[in-house]
């Protein structure tokens, strides 16, 4: 079995990995389920994490995006099971165990894998499709608060261990996704978008034009950074996200305050032009300067992922750098989310840009990654520079803080 994976690892890896490290990675992973589970003849199945690439807080105002699949995975060792039990034994968390004969919302489950579970079957079920039990033993490196979506890896992961085994994979990566979001917002109780599980189920890098929240526009592109000399970084500026659920809730509603002002739902219904003529008016309304000016960036990010995905297109590195650039000074100045407001002495991520604009030099680009506030930053590197950004990270933040990752090919899908 490991010498067959060895022919599929560049399609999730890439260029960069240990082929020794992967086979031993799958090797544990396989001897696990048979310790755990008693069985030898497991499936093996690879949900990537995700990076955003461009577009960021405009999805839950059913705005554009470029998402980006990348090589850091969470993998399953999967065998069906004869009655209607799913049972997840995750590395380093509780063992998960559901029965999916009842589907009903459980509250005491909310925040829980277990709720995922249920809420997934429920997708399945509500699309006529068939469901059944199955247990899993799983390990990731898609690490938990680093902004690359681990709970969305899982959901996708969860998703299509159904899909491939009781459905014969009838549904596509996107409508996987669409299920993670439904189990997410409805049974998890979180009120996401869409943007972190298609951007985990789809493989590549993708455009993806939210108008039509039902179905997406997908723009998929192919694209490796490293074939023009860089390196993409996640740096992890190890700030807290306790207490901030308010800094982040407060973004779609202020932008909505906008829309509300045309009588509409969201930004995406309001056209630019609108919105710069009746300025005065909508801010005499609204009494809020900061709604405003994230509704400012919405519009401009919107725009700019058009730019941006037209310069992967034809290749225009330099140009798609440069809406990088812009969209992070947009997301700094216009959507304020780099530092909260309600703890301004708290401000990581504006020194991890600082200290990035000082060692990159006008060379590459970075931006805010994800939601903010906290968190991580990305940073496109010249290969010539890595090796001394990495450890101007580290000096700050800590050693092991800087991740390089890159883009995936390959869909969330069963590999063996």
């Amino acid at each position: 079995m490991i010498s067959c994976l060895r022919d599929i690892y560049p399609s999730l890896y890439g260029k960069e990995y240990s082929e020794k490290e992967m086979d031993e990675r799958f090797e544990s992973l396989v001897k696990k389920h048979k310790e755990i589970f008693g069985k030898d003849d497991a499936a093996l199945f690879s949900a990537p994490g995700r990076t955003e690439i461009g577009g960021n807080h405009t999805d839950h105002n059913l705005g554009k995006v470029i998402g980006g699949s990348v090589n850091l995975d969470t993998i399953g060792a999967v065998s069906k099971r004869s009655d209607m039990r799913v049972i997840i034994a995750s590395e380093g968390f509780p063992v998960v165990d559901v029965d999916i004969s009842d589907l009903e919302i459980k509250q005491g489950e909310k925040n829980g894998t277990d709720s995922l579970v249920r809420g997934i079957a429920k997708a399945f079920v509500n699309k006529g499709l068939s469901i059944g039990g199955w247990e899993a033993n799983t390990t990731t490196k898609v690490l938990g608060g680093s902004g690359l979506s681990s709970s969305a890896a899982i959901e996708v992961l969860i998703g299509e261990i159904f899909n491939n085994l009781y459905n014969d994979d009838k549904l596509p990566p996107i409508e996987i996704a669409k299920m993670g979001k439904y189990a997410e917002n409805v049974y998890f109780g979180k009120p996401s978008g869409l943007l972190d599980q298609a951007s985990c189920a789809l493989g590549g890098v993708v455009g993806i034009d939210f108008k039509d929240t039902e179905n997406p526009l997908l723009t998929p592109i192919r694209f490796s950074f490293e074939e023009y000399g860089y390196k993409m970084i996640i740096t992890d500026t190890r700030g807290s996200h306790a207490d901030l659920t308010g800094e982040y809730a407060a973004v779609p509603p202020e932008m909505r305050e906008v829309a509300a002002f045309y009588g509409k739902a969201n930004l995406r219904e309001v056209e630019f032009s609108d919105f710069i003529h009746d300025m005065k008016a909508i801010r005499e309304k609204v009494q809020n300067d900061r709604a405003l000016l994230r509704a400012y960036h919405f519009f401009t990010e919107n725009e700019r992922v058009d730019y941006m995905l037209q310069a992967l297109k034809e290749g225009d590195i330099d140009g798609f750098l440069g809406f990088v650039q812009e969209s992070g000074n947009s997301s700094f100045r216009f959507l304020q989310n780099v530092y909260p407001a309600s703890s301004p002495a708290n401000q990581g991520l504006s020194l991890a840009i600082a200290l990035s604009e000082k060692v990159l030099q006008g060379e590459g680009a970075v931006r805010v990654h994800g939601g903010g506030f906290a968190g991580t930053i990305q940073a496109y590197v010249p290969e010539h520079l890595t090796d001394k950004y990495i450890k101007a990270m580290e000096n700050l933040f800590g050693e092991g803080c800087s991740m390089k990752i890159a883009i995936r090919e390959r869909p969330v899908s069963r590999i063996m």
